[in-house]
């Protein structure tokens, strides 16, 4: 899992900053500027604002938890869970388990925005595609399987891998929301 010592120590979790890098202070502050951008287009085009401040408060709650690590929270909790229950020597099983019960509920949902927004899908390619890969990425972080960690942590020119990710599904909402602000003036 990559975390810090100051939030993960042991099996236990403490509140603290998850992530006190340059990079980790970046995707926060990208975070919270992309929410803004979202909450103006959403206060500039009545027809769409309910999606533009659902984006909105998703990147707040997003940016929480960049540095407050909930994700390792609850893996720990999960851990607890299945030791005080007896289930953990057959938590790959549930691990996924949990995988396949979020990719139909991330499916279902999809579809269920796409049929919802009908015509209006067009303009929101963009932000659908952003905020699915942040979700995504984010819940392959909180399955927490070692292999999926190491290829989070690969580096590529000094730059990981987890930091285009998370920083590409922002980039794709910001992108969105700059367009949708330049266009509805």
């Amino acid at each position: 899992m990559i975390t810090y010592l100051s939030i993960v120590v042991g099996n236990s979790w403490k509140p603290g900053i998850g992530d006190p890098t340059m990079i980790g202070w970046l995707t926060v502050i990208c975070y919270f500027l992309t929410a803004i951008l979202c909450f103006k287009c959403g206060q500039k085009n009545n027809k769409t604002n309910l999606i533009w401040w659902g984006l909105a408060f998703i990147l707040i709650l997003l940016g929480i938890n960049k540095q407050l690590d909930l994700q390792s929270w609850l893996t720990i909790m999960g851990k607890k869970m299945a030791i005080e229950q007896g289930w953990y020597e057959k938590r790959r099983l549930v691990q996924k388990d949990f995988i396949i019960g979020l990719i139909a509920i991330s499916c279902a949902s999809l579809m269920f925005i796409m049929q919802w927004m009908g015509t209006k899908i067009k303009q929101f390619i963009l932000p659908l595609l952003g905020i699915i890969f942040l979700l995504g990425f984010i819940i392959i972080r909180a399955t927490s399987f070692h292999h999926v960690d190491q290829l989070l942590g690969w580096e590529l020119v000094g730059i990981r891998v987890n930091w285009l990710l998370e920083l590409g599904g922002i980039g794709c909402l910001a992108i969105a929301a700059i367009k949708e602000i330049l266009t509805s003036n």
